[in-house]
């Protein structure tokens, strides 16, 4: 034993990790290099680079092929080869029935890169009808407020001459709008079929465009004008309200008035023909003018119902309606439906991939948007509530 305090117990020892260490890397070898990063976008371009030239060549070859039977059947519209029949409804008959489509605002604008209008696609897809003994008959389904005058006409003559020229009855029917230049181009159908609460009519023409010139005046803009004659720069938005000139307003009647008759004299005979046409074959149902239609004829828009009671349109009914009449009309019990498409163009993938576009300036004032797609100048057969 020994003398003096005993000293306290010492605390247990903790055992402590051994200290972390990084192993050494070796040096990369000289032959070795970084890994390749942006294979897949590198594939990706290949690719589309593969598809862009054999868009291009098949375009190419049908276009020349397009040419060539074209330039032996002696003239056509260079689409017909591109449209592409697609089956509707298949009903396992042997006749066809080809529906067409016409809708919103009808224009002589091109419609794809390849220039073609709206008329134009009307014209190939009915000379494509005509070229196939097995189509019977049309159905138009329209939905549209009406567009420019001279595109509505020149559909109107293309189903007119379609018509007269082959035993294939067109019937319109109208979607929830068919007004104006719609109802236009309807009017040279055999049949017209429209739903009650359609929205037709708007008989009339119009030509549209804005005054500026106190808008100008306000923010110190002055037009500096040099004209070869004093109607040189009629109804333009430029002038002051005293600054117009008498003759102006009554140009621009006459040529309205002049548009309006032509109008009329369209539902006079599109309609008297459909009559005829109708009556000679025993057809039930048809409607005729009624005696007092003109007075309607002054731009309101109107139902369905009120134009049957016109004899602006011949039956009450649908899709469905119009394919059973076009049926009757053509004298079968049944038929495929089928439409007509055109293919992606070599353009058109362009436009897929992305293209620059033009910056559209748009003024609203007071909730007028000034960025209207009607374009200056021109006269429409078009529906006063689609003016903007």
């Amino acid at each position: 034993m020994t003398d003096g305090p005993i000293p306290p117990p010492l605390p247990p020892t903790i055992p402590q990790p051994p200290p972390y260490s990084v192993p050494p890397v070796a040096p990369a070898r000289a032959t070795e290099r970084p890994a390749r990063r942006g294979r897949g976008w590198m594939i990706f371009a290949l690719l589309v680079t593969v598809l862009l030239i054999g868009s291009l060549f098949v375009n190419v070859v049908q276009s020349v092929g397009s040419a060539v039977s074209l330039a032996g059947a002696g003239g056509g519209h260079g689409q017909l080869s591109h449209l592409h029949e697609t089956v509707i409804e298949d009903n396992d008959a042997k006749e066809k029935i080809v529906v067409m489509d016409i809708g919103g605002v009808i224009s002589g604008q091109p419609i794809n890169y390849e220039g073609l209008t709206m008329a134009d696609y009307v014209k190939d897809q009915l000379e494509k009808a005509a070229d196939d003994e097995h189509v019977k008959a049309i159905v138009l389904r329209m939905d549209s407020p009406g567009g420019e005058v001279l595109a509505s006409d020149d559909i109107y003559k293309a189903l007119r001459t379609f018509q007269l020229s082959n035993d294939i009855p067109v019937v319109t029917v109208m979607g929830s709008l068919a007004a104006s230049g719609g109802y236009y181009i309807s009017a040279g159908s055999r049949w017209i079929v429209a739903n009650p609460l359609t929205m037709t009519g708007s008989i009339g023409v119009i030509m549209h465009g804005y005054n500026y010139r106190g808008l100008m005046d306000k923010v110190g803009v002055r037009p500096d004008v040099v004209k070869s004659g004093k109607l040189k720069d009629m109804f333009s938005g430029e002038k002051r309200p005293e600054e117009e000139l008498p003759e102006e307003k009554a140009i621009l009647a006459d040529m309205i008035g002049e548009t309006f008759q032509r109008f009329k004299e369209v539902i006079r005979e599109g309609r008297g023909w459909a009559a005829k046409e109708n009556g000679n074959e025993q057809i039930a149902g048809y409607r005729e003018l009624a005696a007092n239609w003109e007075d309607f004829a002054d731009g309101r828009i109107m139902s369905g119902t009120t134009a049957l009671n016109l004899g602006l349109v011949d039956q009450l009914g649908d899709f469905d309606t119009a394919v059973e009449q076009a049926k009757i009309l053509a004298g079968i019990e049944s038929a495929n439906l089928v439409s007509y498409a055109l293919p992606p163009t070599f353009g058109d993938l362009f436009g897929f991939l992305g293209q620059a576009k033009a910056q559209t300036l748009k003024v609203e004032i007071g909730g007028m948007n000034l960025s209207s797609p009607l374009r200056p100048g021109r006269l429409y057969y078009l529906s006063p509530l689609h003016l903007h």
